[in-house]
């Protein structure tokens, strides 16, 4: 049995959640709503403000669905009641970061300013030069945003400048040193 399919979810107060025909879930809380089509083969019931997930049999499909559907139907909960956000910064000398309305401008080095418009849900905020937060109530869409963001300067091993997130940590690589 999955550990963490079997676990059941509790609806939190302020929050109105509903399974449509085909595990259509839309979940509805104080930051907005969220809607998403689960695998049709798993059994979502939800009674007295708990949602439990159950997989029809011990196949190898359903068993890898299983944790799946309960996780993404927590995190949709999370984000409506929460929110989430990633928080990056930008290492290097000349390297900063500016925002005008939706439009998020990046000095990367490069011979042109790195240009990115915040997409539908989600919100950038520069604090300083050097640190961006990304902000939504998708998950995913967070997620992907701050990769996205990340992919324009990633972080290099020898002097550790570009764009990481607050908690990575980069690996340090010694340089090379000249012969004597």
């Amino acid at each position: 049995m999955s550990r963490i399919g079997k676990q059941p979810i509790t609806i939190p107060a302020g929050v109105e959640v509903k399974i449509g025909e085909g595990n259509l879930v839309t979940v509805k809380g104080p930051k907005g709503t969220l809607e998403r089509k689960l695998s049709a083969d798993m059994n979502i019931a939800m009674e007295n403000g708990v949602i439990t997930v159950s997989r029809p049999s011990d196949l190898k499909k359903f068993r890898a669905l299983h944790g799946l559907t309960r996780t993404l139907i927590n995190n949709m909960i999370i984000g409506v009641t929460n929110g989430y956000e990633k928080v990056l910064e930008i290492n290097g000398v000349g390297y900063r970061a500016a925002k005008s309305g939706k439009k998020l401008t990046l000095t990367l080095g490069y011979s042109h300013p790195v240009e990115m418009e915040d997409p539908d849900g989600i919100t950038t905020e520069v604090e300083g030069t050097n640190k961006i937060t990304v902000k939504g109530i998708d998950k995913e869409k967070v997620g992907q945003f701050a990769a996205e963001i990340r992919t324009k300067r990633p972080p290099e091993p020898y002097k550790g400048k570009g764009i990481k997130y607050a908690d990575e940590h980069i690996r340090r690589k010694v340089g090379k040193t000249g012969k004597k």
